[in-house]
């Protein structure tokens, strides 16, 4: 059932001594406004709960919507008082088509919207008007307050995500590759290397086997900018901040350099399956070899 169907089920009350000349245009607008802004968010919540992970995260957005509906319905009542016809509900912008997109554009959204019915609330003269949009805007404020612990719950899942298309991950996820994608994967990998080291040594010092394998990671970043630079290839932005968490000990800094090398190291060995130019074999060639020694000095101080 589709909100207007919803709202066309019940009989529109009306209210006693209501007079139509209270209120002015202005006020009518914006009533219609807010209908359409229920009407959007019932269709959108409709469609965010079906992109929800959990069952619980699904019955939360169905509650909310539930919520939008009952908000549709005493808005429809009283804008059929004070004009004599019904709404005709209109559906705004659309609603994304991921979770996180959706529930960034839901936060958003119901903050606006508190803000919204509480001035009208302010503006209106009819006491039943003024507390129906007070108690819809308190509503609201609770909306966003659930879809922003939802958005803060995911977090590390969607870091998760997103690192499966960068770097090494995104590598080797992908069901084909072309030299330009190839170099821009490996480069991704070498910069989250660099952040990685970076943190480490941050935290732990001047550790000689991350100095020395940062440095080394340095050469690869120039061997490779050497390629983009040859075959017309763009530099991607250096993100791996994004991606790089600090080891807790210098147990899960060697643990994560090992992870690193390995996946780095896997990285090279599906590009040498390709078909490649000379220059490009060599430097990947190179760079695999580079990464087995940096894997066993990683192993190395992982035993100790």
């Amino acid at each position: 059932m589709n909100p207007y169907q919803f709202y066309r089920q019940f009989k529109p009350f009306y209210l006693d001594g209501y007079s139509r000349v209270q209120e002015n245009h202005s006020l009518i607008k914006d009533i219609q406004k807010a209908i359409n802004g229920e009407y959007s968010a019932i269709a959108c919540y409709k469609k965010l709960a079906k992109l929800a992970p959990t069952e619980e995260e699904k019955n939360r957005i169905r509650e909310i919507r539930n919520d939008e509906m009952r908000h549709f319905k005493a808005f429809s009542d009283i804008y059929t008082n004070i004009t004599g016809v019904p709404p005709t509900p209109q559906l705004q912008e659309g609603c994304p088509d991921s979770y996180k997109k959706g529930l960034e554009f839901a936060i958003k959204d119901e903050q606006e919207t508190v803000d919204f019915y509480l001035e009208i609330a302010d503006g209106a003269k009819d006491t039943y008007i003024k507390e129906t949009f007070r108690r819809a805007a308190a509503d609201e404020q609770n909306h966003a307050v659930w879809f922003l612990f939802y958005f803060i719950k995911n977090q590390g899942s969607w870091r998760q995500e997103r690192q499966m298309n960068y770097g090494a991950k995104g590598a080797l996820e992908a069901t084909s590759l072309t030299v330009p994608q190839m170099l821009v994967y490996a480069l991704q990998d070498e910069y989250l290397a660099q952040a990685r080291y970076d943190r480490i040594i941050q935290n732990f010092g001047n550790v000689r086997t991350f100095l020395r394998i940062k440095e080394a990671e340095l050469r690869h970043i120039t061997a490779l900018q050497t390629l983009f630079q040859r075959y017309g290839v763009s530099l991607p932005e250096d993100h791996s901040q994004a991606y790089t968490l600090t080891p807790d000990s210098i147990k899960s800094a060697y643990a994560a350099g090992v992870q690193g090398e390995i996946d780095n190291i896997a990285m090279y060995n599906k590009f040498l399956t390709y078909n490649l130019p000379q220059d490009v074999r060599f430097v990947f060639t190179q760079l695999r070899d580079a990464s087995q020694n940096h894997l066993a000095a990683f192993e190395r101080g992982l035993a100790r």
